[in-house]
């Protein structure tokens, strides 16, 4: 059975929404295995003096759950 967790992460650029959502995927990658979608929640942006000075992004990142494997007793006996 194939199952999937989602985490809501939000990420930041002073270059675009684009930037920012590229950058937080590649961030995420680096912690969690198994990457399989993302879905765009919201856009905001910070303004100062008439200008977009950073763009935000809430992003819905989904991947996929490796199935819990027990460790299986070996025959190896321990010889001390």
């Amino acid at each position: 059975m194939n199952s999937e967790k989602h985490i809501k992460v939000t990420g930041y650029s002073n270059i675009s929404w684009k930037d920012a959502i590229v950058k937080t995927v590649d961030e995420a990658s680096k912690t969690i295995k198994n990457l399989k979608s993302i879905t765009v929640l919201e856009q905001r942006a910070n303004i100062t003096g008439n200008k977009i000075v950073e763009y935000m992004v809430d992003l819905d990142i989904s991947f996929q759950i490796e199935p819990f494997q027990i460790e299986q007793p070996t025959d190896d006996t321990d010889n001390m």
